[in-house]
């Protein structure tokens, strides 16, 4: 997605690169076929898509696509054209720019800010709620619009699924550091906290493993402030950075910062070259990680690996907002067949396109408020607590508005900080010096998306 690609490293795209899921095949045919369209990708009546996928994500595509050919009485052929993850909203916008786009297309949270801006995406709010849409923005979860939706309430693009962040652990590891109480068996009883947290983590470290792997992601580290009940944008994600200032957003950043010069949290940019939290966490190096639902497929193909999930832990033991990282799917906005395009996209992410795209081993949570697509995620109990990416997508929030929608921002967060967790750089003093450069950018570019 579930797409900068969502909430930085920590996403599935990233991850399926580094597994070379990805082939030469698939990016010549994107070239070609892109080669083939203009003018808004309706030459010849037919209708272009596009999205980043991985090979075994493809043919899934292909068949929805195939499937809504068939199945729907168009005077139109809808195309998907797959795309290689290397590059994919560079390309996106070189094509837009050159009337070449296609009509609908997937957008990385991080990126939708940028083409609301331009004005190149249409905006769907009228026809999202309209008698032609097959669900009503009301039927989404409400944090998951993030930059698809501005101050105002106006959206621009609908979230295909969604991944929420939560914390996966492996039980070996945990076991091996002498604890006989998982983390869900504490959450089940109201107590996973960041104290029982601490301790299992301390516990880990003696035993010469990592105890958590962070990602090198604002994401990862804003996930802590808000899960401790901290904030760190004003106005709800739309305004100024204000973690600086905030006490229950600095006491979790000052507790992470010591346990990473502890090594007790180990930063994911301190790894070894080619080495990811995932690959730590499947060989057995680290007991816990944050990363959604991308990663259970590899998980299930990893031999003698246990693991769970578990939501972050929280000062009352219960569940708290965390990320969850996300895709759009949007419109270009000159595109010929409106109408058509419209039709194809609320069908992709209605109940039904959903359970189509995610049945079987999907690695995605469906981004409706559904009993019936919730079995999706829970059927075998796999992993054992599955449900609670459920309730994680249910508290959680997509990356913020003001740093989505500021050019650059997140990427420079990652800049900043990285003197802190590798350096030992003051957290604070950092970050007040970030968000006195940072709030100007970010005013600007909320003045440009009404």
């Amino acid at each position: 997605m579930s797409q900068r690609t969502p909430l930085n490293a920590v996403n599935r795209r990233a991850f399926m690169q580094r597994a070379a899921a990805l082939g030469i095949s698939v990016a010549g045919l994107e070239t070609l076929l892109a080669a083939c369209g203009g003018g808004g990708g309706n030459g010849g009546g037919d209708i272009r898509w596009t999205n980043w996928a991985n090979t075994g994500e493809i043919q899934r595509f292909k068949d929805f696509t195939a499937n809504y050919n068939k199945t729907h009485n168009a005077n139109v052929s809808y195309n998907f054209i797959p795309s290689a993850n290397n590059n994919y909203f560079t390309k996106i916008q070189t094509e837009l720019n050159g009337n070449a786009g296609p009509d609908v297309f997937y957008v990385g949270d991080g990126d939708i800010g940028k083409l609301v801006a331009n004005q190149s995406i249409v905006e769907l709010t009228d026809l999202l709620n309209s008698d032609k849409s097959k669900s009503k923005e009301a039927d989404f979860q409400a944090g998951l619009w993030g930059a698809a939706k501005t101050l105002s309430g106006k959206i621009y693009g609908v979230p295909v699924d969604c991944n929420p962040l939560v914390l996966w652990y492996n039980k070996k590891v945990l076991e091996d550091a002498g604890i006989t109480t998982m983390p869900a068996d504490l959450f089940e009883q109201g107590k996973w906290t960041r104290e029982a947290f601490d301790d299992m983590i301390q516990r880990i470290k003696a035993k010469k493993k990592y105890g958590y792997v962070m990602e090198s992601s604002s994401t990862a580290y804003w996930a802590w402030c808000t899960v401790n009940g901290g904030k760190v944008y004003d106005k709800d994600g739309y305004g100024d950075l204000i973690v600086q200032d905030d006490l229950k957003a600095m006491d979790a950043l000052n507790w992470l910062t010591q346990r990473v010069r502890e090594k007790v949290v180990v930063y994911a940019g301190s790894l070894p070259k080619g080495q990811g939290s995932d690959l730590a966490f499947i060989s057995g190096q680290t007991g816990f990680i944050a990363v959604g639902r991308w990663n259970l497929p590899t998980f299930k193909l990893s031999k003698g690996l246990r693991y769970d999930c578990v939501p972050y832990p929280s000062p009352t033991g219960k569940i708290a907002p965390a990320p969850v990282a996300l895709a759009y799917m949007v419109i270009n906005k000159k595109t010929k067949l409106l109408d058509k395009a419209f039709d194809f996209l609320t069908n992709f992410v209605s109940k039904d396109g959903q359970h189509f795209r995610l049945q079987g081993n999907g690695n995605a949570v469906p981004s409706l408020s559904s009993k019936e697509l919730d079995p999706l995620v829970t059927e075998g109990n796999d992993p054992e607590h599955a449900h609670y990416l459920l309730d994680a997508r249910a508290a959680g929030y997509a990356l913020f508005p003001a740093e989505a929608n500021t050019p650059g921002l997140t990427d420079d967060i990652k800049t900043a900080l990285d003197p802190v967790w590798l350096q030992g750089k003051d957290i604070k003093t950092t970050l007040a010096d970030f968000a006195s450069k940072a709030n100007p950018r970010i005013k600007q570019a909320m003045e440009k998306i009404k």
